[in-house]
C-alpha cells in the first residue's frame, strides 16, 4: 500500500530565528540550508527578505545553493513586501511566496483597525499580487487558531480563487487543543469551495506544548503539509518539533503518511542548529535530546540489557545516535553494574557482583553519575579485586 506524502516545510532560518539573540548571518544560513536540503524537507523558509539587507542576501543566496527543495520567502499582505520576496527569490529552481494577514477578530481589531471585508480583500490583493511573480503562492491566515471557522473559510476560498497553491492555517498563539485543531482542518477541508485546488498546511506554536499533537492531528484531518523546525525552536516556546512529527510518522505506519526525511541525520541537524544558534537542546527532548536513549533505573536498564523494545520504541540508530547509553546512578542495579563492568574488561562472577555491588553504591551516593574509569576504582578496592584479576 503506497502511503501519502506529508510535505515536511522547515522554517528554521525564519521562525526559528526569531529567538532572542539566536541572529544567525548568512554563513551560517547557507550551511544550515545544505543540510536541510539533503535531509530531505520539501521546503525551506528562507527568511523575510523586506525586514532587512541581511534578511534579503540570505534569502538570495539560499536561492542560488539549494537543489532540491522549494526555497520561500514570507512577506506581509503588502505590496512591496512581496515585490521584494520575488527578487529575492529570483534565482530559485522552485519558489515560493509566503504571504497573509491575520484573521482572528482580535488582529483585525487590534492590530489593524480594521474590519473583515477589509482583510478578506487584503487577502485575496495579496495572493493575486504574489501570483504575478510565482506560480507557487502560500496564503497565511494568522491567528487561525482563534478565527471563527465560518470566516476562515471565506478567506481561504478568496485565497484559492487569487491563486493560493498552499494555504496556512496557523495556531499562531499556541491555543488550540488538538480536537480543536482538527476539527478545524476538517472544517475547511469539507466546507472550502475550490479546496482541491490547494494543500491545508498546519503551522502551530508550542506556548501549550501541544504544537506536535496539533500538527499530527491537523495531517490526520486532511492536512497535507507541516511546518516546523529543528529543536522546536522559534517564537516565545517555540514551534512544531521537526525530529517529533517525522519520527511519529515513521513509528506509527497504520496511518499510513510519509516523509522524504532522512532520519538518520535527525541528531546531526540538531547538533548543527544547537551550535549555531547557541541554543542548548534540553537533556529530557524527544528524539534529540542527550536523554533520549539514556537509562539509569535499575528496573529499566534490567530491561534493556534483555531486550531493548522494552523501554526504547525507537532504533537510536534511525536518528543518528550511536547506542543506547547505561547510565550508573545510585538509583541502578547490579544487571546494569555487571554490563558496565564487563564493558571495561571485568567479567564478574555473581558472588563478586555482590561484593562490588556494596561498594559500588557507596561510591555511587557520593557521585551524580559515575564514569569509566570510577568503576575502575570501584573495583580496584573492592574485597574481591584479587580474585577477579587472577580469574
Amino acid at each position: 500500500m503506497s502511503k501519502t506524502h506529508i510535505q515536511i516545510f522547515d522554517t528554521t532560518l525564519r521562525d526559528g530565528e526569531q529567538v532572542p539573540g539566536c541572529k544567525l548571518n548568512t554563513t551560517q544560513k547557507l550551511i544550515i540550508a545544505k543540510k536541510l536540503d539533503i535531509l530531505g524537507v520539501d521546503v525551506i523558509e528562507a527568511g523575510f527578505p523586506v525586514s532587512s539587507p541581511g534578511d534579503f542576501e540570505s534569502v538570495k543566496e539560499i536561492s542560488r545553493i539549494v537543489k532540491n527543495a522549494t526555497v520561500c520567502g514570507l512577506t506581509r499582505a503588502v505590496e512591496n513586501d512581496i515585490k521584494v520576496a520575488a527578487e529575492a527569490l529570483a534565482s530559485a529552481k522552485k519558489p515560493r511566496i509566503h504571504t497573509g494577514i491575520g484573521t482572528s477578530d482580535s488582529h483585525i481589531k487590534y492590530k489593524f483597525n480594521s474590519t473583515r471585508e477589509e482583510v478578506l480583500k487584503r487577502a485575496f490583493d495579496a495572493v493575486r499580487y504574489a501570483k504575478s511573480f510565482v506560480e507557487d503562492v502560500e496564503f497565511y491566515a494568522e491567528d487561525a487558531g482563534r478565527t471563527d471557522n465560518e470566516y476562515l473559510a471565506r478567506v481561504c476560498e478568496a485565497a484559492i480563487k487569487a491563486g493560493a497553491t498552499v494555504l496556512n492555517i496557523p495556531d499562531t498563539t499556541g491555543y488550540c487543543l488538538p480536537s480543536e485543531y482538527g476539527a478545524k482542518i476538517k472544517y475547511l477541508k469539507e466546507n472550502v469551495k475550490g479546496i482541491e485546488k490547494a494543500i491545508l498546511s498546519c503551522h502551530c506554536h508550542n506556548d501549550l506544548g501541544l504544537a506536535t499533537a496539533n500538527s499530527i492531528e491537523g495531517i490526520i484531518n486532511g492536512a497535507r503539509q507541516i511546518e516546523c523546525t529543528i529543536n522546536g525552536i522559534g517564537e516565545r516556546a517555540g514551534n512544531t518539533s521537526l525530529e517529533e512529527v517525522v519520527m511519529i510518522l515513521k513509528q506509527h505506519p497504520y496511518l499510513d503518511l510519509d516523509t522524504n526525511i532522512n532520519t538518520s541525520m535527525l541528531f546531526g541537524m540538531s547538533q548543527l542548529v544547537s551550535e549555531s544558534m547557541g541554543v542548548y537542546v534540553q537533556p529530557n527532548k524527544a528524539i534529540v535530546g542527550s536523554n533520549a536513549f539514556a537509562h539509569s533505573s535499575g528496573i529499566h536498564q534490567d530491561g534493556m540489557i534483555k531486550n531493548k523494545t522494552t523501554y526504547e520504541i525507537i532504533d537510536p540508530k534511525d536518528v543518528g545516535v550511536t547506542d543506547s547509553a547505561i547510565v550508573l546512578t545510585a538509583r541502578s542495579g547490579r544487571a546494569a553494574l555487571a554490563y558496565r563492568a564487563k564493558n571495561v574488561g571485568y567479567d564478574l562472577t555473581k558472588l563478586q557482583l555482590d561484593d562490588v555491588y556494596v561498594n559500588f553504591l557507596n561510591f555511587a551516593d557520593t557521585k551524580k553519575e559515575i564514569n569509566d574509569n570510577d568503576i575502575h576504582q570501584i573495583i580496584e578496592t573492592s574485597n574481591v579485586y584479587q580474585q577477579i584479576i587472577s580469574a
